[in-house]
């Protein structure tokens, strides 16, 4: 598996913890890295996308809620809200990443771990949000 798929999925499980836990420090994340990363080339991905997406959290709710119309970030599950916010991120920070490859990244994690509608929503909604994004420039 490519170093960013896994770093994705590593970052999809941490982010995962912290919405139930709420607990989020760079020392929990450093023992996240710690027990459950195996291979430590998907480290440096993985730690930009969690922080990425903590850091802008509000900016990137705020695109998934507009672009998925009627729904609430909030009432989707914990596993398709951040699969949706970690190609947010790409989408409006890793301007160095293809749109396509973004959004086909968050489609292949949505028929892995997501619900079974999901792909065909998170395909529309970030679709949506490439719109936006790309709208106001390549980093917001």
């Amino acid at each position: 598996m490519r170093i960013r798929t896994r770093a994705r999925e590593i970052a999809l499980q941490y982010l995962y913890q912290i919405d139930i836990t709420h607990a989020h420090t760079v020392e929990t994340l450093e023992e996240f890295f710690t027990h459950f990363v195996d291979d430590k080339d998907v480290v440096p991905y993985a730690r930009e996308l969690v922080s990425g997406v903590c850091d802008s959290l509000v900016l990137i709710d705020s695109f998934i809620e507009k672009a998925s119309e009627n729904w609430k970030v909030s009432r989707m599950s914990t596993t398709d809200r951040n699969i949706l916010r970690i190609a947010t991120y790409e989408l409006a920070y890793k301007p160095d990443i293809p749109y396509r490859v973004a959004i086909n990244e968050a489609i292949e994690m949505a028929k892995r771990f997501g619900s079974p509608r999901f792909p065909a929503f998170a395909n529309g909604v970030l679709d949506k949000v490439w719109s936006e994004v790309s709208a106001r420039g390549s980093t917001c």
